[in-house]
């Protein structure tokens, strides 16, 4: 662990009002896993953080050539490329990259550049059964060893064993393809390590990709992903589901390479000033308007606890009996994890994988991009293509009722980036506990950037 991550007592360190979040787990009607009795609150300092990470070019090109250059990034799914010759395209930061589907199904990955006059290889995700220019016709086979050069008595100088395209290294997890553009790197296998343990219990290998909608963001990428790092900002963004979701109550854990945020629904936020029933938390989860009528709660049973109830079932008919093995908690909370830089995999049956990278080389805006991932029964389902949004196409459009909260998350993105071109502030202020994975996020990029 880094020194700057110093260990608080969960026991003893400041909290809001209210139940923990330990304190609702210890009401859950089924057997809760040890990954949610997990704890790890981190004492990060109070520093603010230079706002010139977010305005700077400089900054961003520091962080193209000592993060994004050497880092592990999850670069597709691997049922995005199910069948040989399969390819998709992964850019980043004004780089772009090819992923391969191998004969033998092992994947590579390229630099999407020709070895002759550098023309991109491929503009376009699809299917090929070679890799071939379209600027002057060289020719590579799916595994980079080189195939065709046209008029090769014109290059007496090329040696095929030296010709071969370069790979990047590439690794797998949970149905997750990550390559990291260093060929120096460090493993995978430590890198992950943490994550990979937390989710043991949650396969996201056996799920498949329902949706995948992608939005070019007018802000910096941390401006985007810093937004749903943190449950804080519920009060003032989305004050409609603060009748039943534990906003402030959230739990915060930092580990090394991964962090996480779990704030729980089916409990009200503490900030209300207001009593609210079991059927007022039911409404609010199911979004049901008072005028229409709402499921009647069993007696003894907490409106936590009977969502969970129904949800399980809604899940039956994709998810089978494994429904069962799961908690309450696991159900109905929010629980978000982020593996460093830019992965954001929630645990549970909770669907979302959000991404969040630069747009190309312009540090002023961003990709935000949101996977869902279900289960399923009998053949996996192809996966769903990338629905693109418009700059007036709302979330909402495609992704319903999680769309809706998107929608208002993105609405205030504008405003932090034009505010913090235009303050006097030298630095971002943060919280010291709720706001700590974004302190997390800042204190690995000083590790792997500086300031």
């Amino acid at each position: 662990m880094a020194e700057m991550f110093k260990d608080l007592d969960p026991d003893t360190m400041p909290r809001s009002p209210g139940i923990t979040y330990q304190g609702l787990l210890d009401q859950d009607t089924h057997e809760v896993p040890e990954v949610l009795r997990l704890q790890s609150p981190k004492d990060l300092g109070l520093n603010d953080f230079a706002k010139e990470r977010y305005t700077s070019h400089d900054y961003h090109d520091k962080e193209v050539k000592n993060l994004w250059m050497k880092v592990w990034q999850f670069a597709a799914r691997e049922e995005e490329i199910p069948e040989p010759g399969d390819h998709i395209r992964y850019d980043i930061a004004g780089v772009s990259f090819l992923i391969v589907r191998q004969e033998n199904r092992e994947i590579k990955a390229y630099p999407n550049a020709c070895l002759h006059r550098g023309r991109m290889l491929k503009e376009f995700d699809g299917h090929a059964s070679e890799i071939r220019c379209a600027f002057h016709g060289f020719a590579w086979t799916l595994d980079g060893c080189l195939k065709d050069v046209p008029a090769r008595w014109d290059f007496p100088q090329i040696k095929d064993e030296e010709f071969s395209l370069p790979e990047i290294p590439v690794a797998t997890w949970a149905g997750f393809i990550f390559i990291n553009p260093d060929q120096d790197c460090e493993p995978f296998e430590p890198f992950i390590k943490e994550l990979a343990d937390h989710f043991e219990r949650w396969d996201l290998g056996a799920l498949y990709v329902q949706a995948h909608v992608a939005r070019i963001m007018p802000c910096n990428w941390k401006i985007a992903q810093e937004a749903f790092c943190e449950a804080y900002h519920v009060s003032g963004t989305h004050p409609q589901i603060m009748r039943s979701l534990g906003d402030v109550n959230s739990q915060v854990d930092v580990w090394e390479n991964c962090s996480r945020v779990i704030t729980p629904g089916g409990t009200p936020s503490p900030l209300l000033d207001y009593e609210l029933s079991d059927e007022d938390m039911l409404r609010a989860m199911m979004d049901i308007p008072l005028e229409a009528e709402a499921p009647t709660i069993p007696e003894g049973m907490s409106a936590r606890a009977f969502l969970a109830a129904m949800s399980r079932e809604g899940l039956r008919a994709d998810a089978g009996d494994k429904v069962d093995e799961y908690c309450d908690a696991e159900i109905v909370d929010s629980i978000d994890y982020t593996q460093f830089p830019n992965f954001h995999p929630w645990g549970a049956f909770n669907k979302i994988v959000y991404r969040f990278r630069p747009n190309g080389n312009d540090h002023r805006t961003s990709i935000m991009e949101c996977y869902q991932l279900m289960p399923f029964q009998g053949d996996r389902p192809p996966a769903a293509p990338i629905h693109w949004l418009g700059n007036d196409e709302k979330w909402s459009t495609v992704l319903g009722f999680l769309g809706r909260v998107f929608d208002q998350d993105v609405f205030n993105m504008p405003k932090v980036q034009m505010g913090l071109e235009s303050t006097y502030k030298a630095g971002v202020t943060m919280s010291g506990y709720q706001e700590s994975k974004v302190r997390w996020l800042h204190q690995k990029l000083t590790e792997w950037v500086g300031e």
